[in-house]
Order: structure tokens, then sequence, then C-alpha cells
């Protein structure tokens, strides 16, 4: 979702990470599937679809789904996952959306918004996809985040930065842009959305103990994403 991140590059060893992860299985994904709730019939876009994890959770629970990328190497896994169960499609979000309007009844954007520094246009096609009344689940890096593990950064200030991380043994660069939580609440003001729940869950208990972290095993949750359920 940004030229600053080609996961082209490391599609293979993200998408294993994703199978598995803390952050990810245990964490990231329970948390959006809850708020996602009851989705038998509905018809749902996953932004940002990845290798179509969460998509095919959401089949699974009945939903009729679509989802688009713009890492075509991540849609390749998507497709090998999926088959013909989902319709995908290569798109960027911050660009016009292939789809017509009131096409969706709810759109979940798991960690994508971060990626991209204006969210003017691509939260405007979102609402444009959406039935009336449709529901936006979006989850993003907590904006206390940043400068919890990058002492000295100015807080209010949206700022770019790369993390370099390792996935599945694998070497890859994420550039996300940090918002402060006023930022994010203005934008979804702006492009028509009202909140209905902010979540800053805890990771699931059924978390592999070897996967969580000593310094976490002593609590419930940990600042890393925050959670929106925008109608």
């Amino acid at each position: 979702m940004s030229q600053d991140t080609n996961y082209d590059t490391f599609a293979e060893a993200y998408n294993a990470e994703n199978e598995t992860s803390l952050l990810n299985a245990y964490y990231e994904r329970p948390a959006m599937l809850k708020l996602a709730g009851q989705v038998q019939g509905k018809t749902i876009l996953d932004v940002g679809c990845g290798g179509g994890v969460l998509s095919e959770e959401l089949l699974r629970r009945g939903a009729t789904v679509h989802g688009f990328d713009a890492s075509q190497a991540m849609l390749d896994i998507a497709r090998r996952r999926l088959g013909a169960q989902a319709q995908l499609k290569c798109a960027d979000l911050s660009e016009p959306l292939p789809y017509a309007e009131n096409s969706f009844d709810d759109a979940c954007a798991s960690l994508v918004l971060h990626y991209l520094q204006d969210w003017s246009a691509p939260l405007a096609e979102l609402r444009r996809v959406l039935k009336p009344g449709g529901r936006l689940l979006i989850s993003v890096n907590h904006p206390f985040l940043y400068p919890l593990t990058h002492q000295g950064v100015q807080y209010f200030k949206t700022t770019k930065y790369t993390d370099e991380l390792e996935f599945d043994g694998q070497q890859g660069s994420l550039t996300y842009w940090h918002r402060p939580l006023h930022a994010m609440s203005d934008a979804f003001a702006r492009a028509g959305f009202s909140i209905e729940l902010i979540s800053e869950p805890p990771y699931s208990k059924e978390a592999p103990n070897e996967l969580v972290p000593e310094n976490l095993k002593d609590r419930d949750a940990f600042v890393s994403f925050i959670f929106f359920v925008l109608r």
C-alpha cells in the first residue's frame, strides 16, 4: 500500500510469519474477527488482503469476500490459498478502487492505513463502496508505539519512519506514517464516518507460551495496534 514498502520482495516470508506470529495470529487477527462478529451472509471487502489469511477465516464463517492488494506476489499467495472462493484484485488504496458504490456490508482494513501519508482519499473511497450503514473495521499501529520505540521523537507530529524487521528468517523493511490519535479521528470525521468503538485488546490466551516474550507473560495486553469500528 506504499511505494516505500515493497512486499513483493519478501512476500513468502511475510506470509509465513503472518500465519503463526504472536502479533498477527494471536493478537491482530483474533481481535479483528471479534469486531467483525457475525458475518454469515455479509459481503465483506478485505482491504490490503495480503496472503488471504483473514479472508479465509471470513469465508469459513459464511461471508462473501472480495479482496485487493497492491502486491502481486501477495495476491498470488492469496489465490493459492483461496482458489475461486474469494474475488481478488490487484489495486492500490491510494487510488480509486475498482468497485461500485454501495457494494459491501463491511470492510476490514487490517494493518493497512499506517502505510499511507494521506488518509483522505482512501477513506472517501472506502465510504463510497460501503452500503449505507456499512462498517469499516480498522487496525493500525498504536499512536503511542512510535514514541515508545523511538525515544525523543514528537508524538504530535505526523512522521514517516522505517523499521528493519525479520520475517521467517528473511530481512524486510516496513515504512510507516505515525500520526497522533486526534489526527486519526479527524480523518475519520472528514470522510463522513462516526466512531462506534475504539479497542486496545489483549492478545489471545491461545497463544503458545513460547511465542510470548518473558516481559509480557505477566500481563494480558501490550501496546502495538489500535482498533476502530467506524460506521
